[in-house]
């Protein structure tokens, strides 16, 4: 079969570190065309993927067999509606949508036109994520009480741009962003929320969006989950800390892939999702407990499901009906922080 033709709308943070080099080392998939409206960027496209460079995104129906939706989050929907009327499968970059509502009426619009619809949810493939998935499912924490999961950065200078200045209107902000995929990986983990509770916080000067958030969740089946995003962490906390009956596992530093892509290594060099043996977590308790290898990092399988999903017609890797699942539970965490009340889902 010939390559899927991929579009690949904006050539930003997501589109230049994550979206493109995954496409392009994923077999079956080739970065045909790529919407950017900055010169320098669409140089950069032409020089190293060899692809088109088109100013508007109605340019793309018609020379791509895959729209990759990886602009600003408040064209998400938009975009991705008129990829989908035009005919075309669709990845969105997270956050799928601003309320659960347009997220429910995008999986909709997929469903009536027969077309895959999937979410860039790539914390799902981070080695550490793995590796708690792994010790839940062979029962070595036995039963989880507490997870603790955190994404802190100690950034006391804004870097300015729509996701620190734009405000609501823009879907900017930490709730959203890493928040996307701190509530992703807990409903992974530990099912179904009945109750959130949220802080959300401006730290820094001249910021619009949050940039200090907390967010606390009970589960159906009686665990907890507490979870960070922040810009403003001078000390960072562990990126896991889950507590179990048996057990618990404790481990710092955030996943290789995304400093790696970043560096320019290509994603399916060898070795490139391994975690240093100095970073791996503990396993067992304080007075007796030992290292756990971190399983790989993979942010490749997500594409390789994509093209799976599109050529043998199996389930995209990542089920939009679970998005529009964890976008209630921002909603609430959104509503929370703004009541300072618990919220009952």
């Amino acid at each position: 079969m010939t390559d899927v033709r991929v579009g690949l709308i904006g050539y930003g943070v997501a589109g230049a570190f994550f979206h493109a080099p995954l496409i392009a080392a994923t077999p079956g998939l080739r970065l045909s065309t790529v919407l950017t409206g900055s010169p320098e960027r669409a140089a950069e496209v032409r020089q190293k993927y060899g692809a088109r460079v088109v100013g508007d995104a109605a340019e793309l129906w018609d020379v791509s067999d895959l729209v990759v939706v990886a602009s600003p989050n408040r064209t998400h929907v938009p975009l991705a509606e008129a990829a989908l009327k035009a005919g075309l499968p669709v990845v969105v970059d997270k956050p799928l949508a601003a309320t659960a509502a347009q997220a429910r009426a995008l999986v909709r619009l997929a469903h009536d036109l027969g077309l895959m619809l999937t979410v860039f949810q790539n914390r799902r493939w981070d080695g550490d994520f793995l590796t708690v998935e792994r010790l839940i499912s062979s029962g070595e924490l036995g039963t989880v009480n507490r997870l603790e999961s955190r994404f802190e950065r100690w950034r006391p200078t804004p870097k300015g741009g729509w996701r620190e200045l734009g405000g609501a209107d823009e879907v900017g902000g930490l709730l959203y962003d890493l928040g996307s995929h701190l509530v992703d990986q807990a409903l992974r983990l530990l099912g179904p929320v009945t109750h959130v509770y949220a802080e959300s916080d401006i730290r820094r000067a001249g910021v619009a969006s949050d940039d200090d958030t907390f967010i606390a969740l009970t589960h159906a089946g009686g665990a907890r989950s507490q979870l960070w995003a922040s810009s403003v962490a001078p000390r960072l906390g562990p990126r896991f800390r889950v507590l179990g009956s048996e057990a618990g596992y404790l481990k710092y530093g955030l996943d290789v892939q995304e400093d790696r892509l970043r560096a320019g290594l290509t994603p399916d060099s060898p070795g490139f999702g391994e975690d240093p043996r100095e970073r791996w977590g503990t396993l067992g308790t304080d007075d007796a407990h030992r290292p756990v290898r971190t399983e790989p990092g993979d942010y490749l399988a997500f594409y390789a499901a994509v093209a799976a999903a599109l050529r043998d017609g199996t389930p995209p890797p990542v089920d939009p009906e679970e998005v529009v699942e964890a976008l209630t539970v921002l909603e609430a965490a959104r509503r929370s922080a703004a009541e300072r009340q618990v919220i009952a889902l």
